[in-house]
């Protein structure tokens, strides 16, 4: 058994007036047993940034997301809850919980055209692809992937030299995170055989499984009280069933996923916020410091970067796309592709408690935002959004 596995999901809360991890998740629980960690990388030298910024609570899943019927439909979530943090603008609490998004609803999506790419040497790559939030929705991952005729009806790589980028979070909230993950890492092999590639990025529900996996119930320095990755882990979805089945091929996989990538003018990472900025001046010092910190295996600093990439909405309102350009002018490329947030709640048209139920709105693709400079790609598929995978550029 791994440490924290045996342990029950926490209930949460009548309300969520208060963003701030419960006391009943603040007290350690004595783990069952130790876990040991992943075989380390050579560590390098990480750059120091200020302390993190603001994040919202997270909750499971809504109803309408697809489930199987042994696995109850957990509730819908803003965000992320993270200890010591103040809720961003743009959150508004209820009685109960926030509202949730009903399959059926519309919602204005805008995509902006770009040129198709002359003539050059790279013309033998094939198309470029990106995939939002999975979340452990395997069933909608693979429908979503065989729509685009990226796989075939048996599951396996279908697209020949096409290019995929996943932008993080496998697991959590959702009924399979393990299969996700290991359904990514078998189409990275059939891809590359095939002449064309499947990669993913570094979410924050990555760093907060691995944090659950490594140290379990051991506190950590939050700023705020006590804290510890097993109980923000299951505040925040975290599933019995994933960490049952969490190998070390999977910790050593995650552990070493880049954060930030530049792909055919498109800034890829998984969070909407600048804080990649506190890891270097470019992609590369951003990859290795984030690494270097997840080999020296240190509880604190894994919390700290945890923290820091659950921030999110800093495109979102007044001087958004000031920190695109911020982004862009240090990493390179003319837009940001990010997951984290999910569209509802960037539009902010969330329905409402006691609305009918084709009052609210549903995904139907990526939210285009921040003077054109960046595309949204969570569609919210644990409150009954959609799982997007798109090809990019977008157009008309």
């Amino acid at each position: 058994m791994t440490q924290g596995a045996g342990q029950e999901p926490v209930v949460r809360t009548a309300t969520l007036r208060d963003f701030r991890v419960p006391p009943y998740a603040q007290t350690p629980v004595p783990p069952p047993a130790q876990a040991a960690p992943p075989s380390p990388v050579p560590p390098r030298a990480p750059e120091p940034g200020p302390p993190p910024g603001a994040s919202p609570p997270q909750a499971p899943g809504a109803p309408g997301a697809s489930v199987p019927s042994h696995t109850p439909a957990p509730p819908p979530h803003p965000g992320n809850a993270v200890v010591g943090d103040e809720p961003p603008d743009g959150y508004t609490p209820t009685e109960r919980d926030l509202p949730v998004i009903r399959r059926g609803d519309t919602v204005q999506v805008r995509t902006v055209s770009e040129p198709s790419p002359g003539p050059g040497p790279e013309d033998s790559r094939g198309p470029l692809y990106v995939v939002g939030d999975v979340h452990g929705y395997l069933d909608e991952l693979l429908a979503a992937l065989g729509e685009q005729g990226l796989i075939d009806a048996d599951g396996k790589w279908a697209a020949g030299n096409a290019r995929l980028w996943f932008l993080g979070d496998f697991t959590d909230r959702g009924p399979d995170g393990i299969g996700v993950i290991d359904l990514v890492m078998r189409l990275s092999a059939e891809a590359a055989a095939a002449g064309g590639y499947c990669k993913a990025l570094m979410g924050n529900h990555e760093l907060l499984l691995i944090g659950a996996k490594r140290f379990g119930d051991t506190p950590v320095n939050s700023g705020a009280g006590t804290a510890t990755f097993q109980a923000a882990w299951l505040l925040n979805g975290g599933q019995k069933a994933d960490m049952d089945r969490l190998q070390d091929v999977h910790l050593q996989w995650m552990s070493r996923l880049d954060a930030v990538v530049e792909q055919d003018g498109h800034l890829l990472l998984h969070s909407d916020t600048t804080a990649y900025l506190d890891y270097g001046s470019t992609i590369e010092d951003v990859n290795d410091t984030i690494t270097a910190i997840l080999t020296r295996n240190d509880a604190d600093e894994c919390w700290d970067l945890f923290r820091k990439l659950t921030k999110r909405f800093a495109f979102r309102d007044e001087g958004g796309s000031h920190a695109v350009r911020e982004l862009l002018s240090t990493y390179g490329g003319q837009r940001v592709v990010h997951g984290h947030s999910p569209i509802p709640y960037l539009l902010g048209e969330v329905g409402t408690e006691d609305g009918d139920e084709d009052s609210g709105p549903v995904i139907n693709g990526p939210h285009v935002y921040a003077d054109g400079l960046a595309i949204a790609m969570d569609g919210g598929v644990t409150m009954a959004g959609k799982l997007l995978v798109v090809q990019l550029p977008l157009h008309d």
